[in-house]
């Protein structure tokens, strides 16, 4: 069986929520911890978070699950830096990894779920890189093959995964997600008001 692993990013400086965003309470959890237990319940290992100024508070709100949290002391250079320290990190240890956004708290292990399977039956049809797509527009959680691991040294900035993504068209398969707001982000106080109130608790 094929290991595959999360690389979920929480480095992220919140300059639109002017807070720590992260750790503002969705559902009476921290935002960030909705993609980690989504990681857990998908049984993706290991899960590996990358945080940056606030990764104390990551160790302080995950004492209770098995996971890995790393700091990544460039953050401020943008998504890239925190993609490689997670990519490094893992190298080596698992066959693929899926790249969450931890202000994307609505992602259900539904999703991910479909996504793994997706790969474990088009792997051997070449595909090694699997995205949602919500209302047509792609997103995350995004599954990468570690056969392409080595590229992510190749990122800058805020590019994310976008570079790896568009040189291997040929090599992606995207995924209707069912619900567009699954792909929904945090990035203002009205966003979290609008999108609690969207997504009932579970």
């Amino acid at each position: 069986m094929r290991r595959i692993g999360a690389v979920i990013l929480a480095a992220g400086m919140s300059r639109r929520m002017g807070v720590p965003k992260l750790f503002l309470e969705v559902h009476g959890k921290p935002l960030f911890r909705h993609s980690v237990e989504c990681a857990i319940q998908s049984k993706l290992d290991p899960i590996l978070i990358v945080g940056g100024e606030h990764v104390h508070l990551l160790h302080e709100h995950t004492r209770d699950l098995s996971v890995e949290i790393i700091k990544n002391s460039e953050y401020a250079k943008g998504m890239a830096t925190s993609l490689q320290r997670g990519v490094e990190a893992l190298t080596g240890r698992v066959d693929a990894l899926l790249v969450f956004l931890a202000d994307q708290p609505f992602v259900p292990p539904m999703l991910v779920r479909k996504l793994l399977q997706t790969y474990a039956d088009w792997r051997s049809h070449g595909i090694q890189i699997v995205r949602p797509q919500y209302s047509g527009i792609p997103g995350h959680p995004v599954l990468f093959d570690a056969e392409l691991f080595s590229e992510f040294s190749d990122l800058k900035g805020d590019e994310g995964g976008r570079l790896i993504i568009s040189r291997h068209a040929a090599k992606l398969k995207l995924i209707p997600a069912e619900q567009s707001l699954w792909g929904a982000d945090i990035d203002t106080p009205d966003d979290l008001k609008k999108w609690e109130t969207s997504f009932p608790p579970t």
